[in-house]
């Protein structure tokens, strides 16, 4: 079992196959996914990974979570989770996950917060059909009818399906299909749709229901904080040597 990773709903678009069909997809976005700790089975009983994505200003974060970033000598982050993984398959604290750690073609299971709708009725919340339109029913077309028994049990049973709050729930899909990645922009697209609205925090995991494919990378795909510094350095030296061979020259002629 290998790590998730928080991701941000961009919205839907669409991607046109070499056949010319067109398949729908949700647009996710690794915003600077990072480790940023680990849970151990000595210290908390049970292994993870805490992942954080966002960025959040230092005024924002309580003096706790301030401590807590500061042993990691990382940013605030926005949106905290955690993954279960195996013992062996932690990732060091304050790598990047990038988005090729999903191959495309393979499924994913997706949970976000869905779109809240407020204060519904039982035919929108429930989808009954309501009481009849003409005959016999006065102002009350769309109630839900009766919702206890007789004397005996003399009550409403709990759960029972009625007019409430509707949305703002948890919820998770299946089995969604991974169509395209781009590692430099950190865009994810999975093919159909994904719970909850525009700029919401989705977690993204490999689809339980499916077998992952072999070359998935194990225990992910990530990009450690050092070597994202070295690349400049490496670069330096070069463009400094450059102007060399000029002065040479003169001094020849």
């Amino acid at each position: 079992m290998r790590s998730g990773v928080i991701a941000q709903k961009l919205g839907m678009t669409r991607v046109f196959t070499d056949a010319g069909e067109h398949v729908p997809v949700t647009v996710l976005k690794l915003e600077n996914c990072q480790v940023v700790g680990h849970r151990t089975m000595e210290k908390n009983g049970y292994v993870a990974l805490q992942l954080g994505a966002g960025t959040r200003r230092v005024s924002r974060v309580s003096k706790a979570m301030r401590g807590h970033f500061a042993v990691t000598k990382i940013e605030p982050k926005r949106k905290l989770a955690e993954f279960r993984v195996p013992a062996d398959a932690l990732i060091p604290v304050g790598a990047e996950i990038t988005a090729d750690h999903f191959v495309v073609g393979q499924f994913v299971d997706v949970t976000g917060t869905s779109i809240g709708k407020g204060f519904a009725g039982g035919m929108k919340r429930w989808n009954f059909r309501g009481l009849r339109a003409t005959h016999g029913v006065s102002v009350s077309h769309r109630s839900i009818g009766g919702t206890g028994g007789r004397q005996d049990p003399g009550k409403t049973f709990k759960n029972k399906k009625m007019a409430g709050h509707m949305g703002d729930d948890t919820v998770t899909t299946l089995n969604l299909k991974v169509i395209r990645t781009d590692v430099e922009k950190g865009l994810l697209l999975v093919e159909g749709a994904v719970p909850g609205s525009k700029g919401g925090w989705i977690m993204v995991r490999d689809a339980v229901k499916k077998a992952l494919p072999k070359d998935a990378p194990k225990p992910g795909k990530f990009r450690l904080a050092d070597e994202a510094n070295k690349k400049p350095e490496a670069e330096a030296p070069v463009a400094d040597s450059a102007p060399a061979p000029e002065a040479e020259v003169k001094e020849g002629a």
